[in-house]
């Protein structure tokens, strides 16, 4: 079910999941956020390809827990949980599970939510960013921010080479790609679709997504 956004929602029938289910876009370089029931199915899909998609996951209504990559790496042993495997929050606790990813499988939990400061330091001011995506969503959810936690990078691809660094290089997501998440608990999901456009992340441009909250 759709919550509030910092954009105008337009429904229409994803090709990402059941033909029944409606998606909602979610703009270019703004974010938006939903309330998932436990049980229920998330689907964040490439339209176009090449977009990086910041995930924050709150329990709901009291956003007092919240997903934890860092709990997260350590419960799986892995920098991205496997289909099948869960998200931990903060008190170490499933939040939601990862059932399907048609996508090459490259995401990130290691690179923090850009934000105003990230954006001047590239040189550039009052550029949007996710965390601020993310505040804008929270408030108009009615639901009080007390933390940016570390999000989940769907589509976006870290390598990490061999002496240790990390490289930002191009989403290799195509389009119609989706990962699809089964809510634990009820959850506020909030989605920003990233707005970078200084580094290839994003594969030159930010681009719209879609997000579809469904039963299975």
């Amino acid at each position: 079910m759709p919550g509030c956004s910092t954009g105008i929602a337009k429904p229409r029938q994803s090709p990402l999941v059941e033909p029944s289910v409606a998606a909602t876009i979610v703009p270019a370089a703004t974010g938006k956020s939903f309330v998932a029931r436990a049980g229920q199915h998330i689907a964040v899909a490439q339209r176009d390809g090449g977009q990086v998609v910041d995930l924050f996951v709150f329990t709901y209504p009291e956003a007092d827990e919240y997903l934890s990559a860092q709990h997260t790496r350590v419960s799986s042993g892995r920098l991205f949980p496997r289909a099948g495997e869960p998200f931990l929050s903060n008190r170490r606790t499933p939040i939601v599970t990862l059932i399907a990813d048609s996508s090459p499988g490259v995401h990130d939990m290691l690179i923090a939510a850009c934000d105003p400061m990230r954006y001047q330091l590239l040189g550039a001011s009052a550029h949007p960013n996710c965390e601020q995506n993310l505040a804008t969503a929270m408030r108009e959810a009615g639901v009080e921010l007390r933390v940016v936690p570390q999000p989940v990078n769907l589509f976006m691809n870290v390598p990490v080479r061999p002496d240790g660094s990390l490289e930002l290089a191009p989403s290799p997501a195509g389009p119609g790609d989706r990962v699809v998440l089964r809510a634990e608990r009820d959850v506020l999901v909030v989605v920003s679709s990233c707005p970078q456009d200084m580094l290839p992340i994003n594969n030159g441009a930010p681009k719209d997504v879609d997000v579809a909250i469904y039963d299975p």
